[in-house]
């Protein structure tokens, strides 16, 4: 059984998956072999129609989680898809049931939406402008602000005092 902090690892590892290399956007999906590889490492089939609707629902939660569009615009991505209880000696459990190609998708939206619920506001964009990348702040002061602190945390803070030390020096 998948834990909720590996399907949470997952949706971050998804949703970073079209990084700023060397100033150009990357879709770590658009490779068939390098789709196939990641969804079958995250419980995949690994086809075709699976990738497409990977990519469709990583980029809709991508829109979400900027606020560029409401959460309603997931709702597409959660057609005929139904929840059924299970009964055993450990409790109730829940059983997803959608079709077979869509399932990492929407797996992909539920975690964000259990994210929503159980740590709001904690799944954001890197605070540097020019990274696509996301970050999950697990942290106690729910302050982080990059998405790595080697690859824009310290880059953000070297910007920030040079543009201190070139305004001193203009004075």
């Amino acid at each position: 059984m998948v834990s909720d902090r590996e399907r949470q690892d997952a949706l971050l590892e998804l949703l970073n998956s079209t990084p700023v290399v060397n100033g150009a956007v990357q879709d770590q999906l658009a490779d068939p072999q390098a789709a196939r590889s990641w969804q079958q490492a995250h419980g995949g089939s690994g086809t075709a129609q699976e990738q497409e609707h990977l990519v469709q629902a990583r980029d809709a939660l991508q829109e979400v989680v900027r606020g560029n569009q409401p959460a309603t615009s997931l709702i597409p991505l959660l057609k005929d898809v139904t929840s059924h209880p299970r009964l055993s000696p450990a409790g109730v459990s829940w059983e997803l049931q959608a079709p077979t190609d869509r399932r990492l998708a929407v797996e992909a939206v539920l975690t964000w939406g259990a994210l929503q619920e159980t740590m709001p506001g904690r799944l954001r964009p890197c605070a540097n402008p020019e990274c696509r990348r996301f970050l999950l702040d697990r942290s106690k002061t729910n302050k982080g602000r990059w998405c790595s602190m080697a690859l824009c945390g310290n880059r953000m803070k070297a910007r920030r005092h040079y543009q201190r030390t070139r305004d001193a020096a203009a004075e």
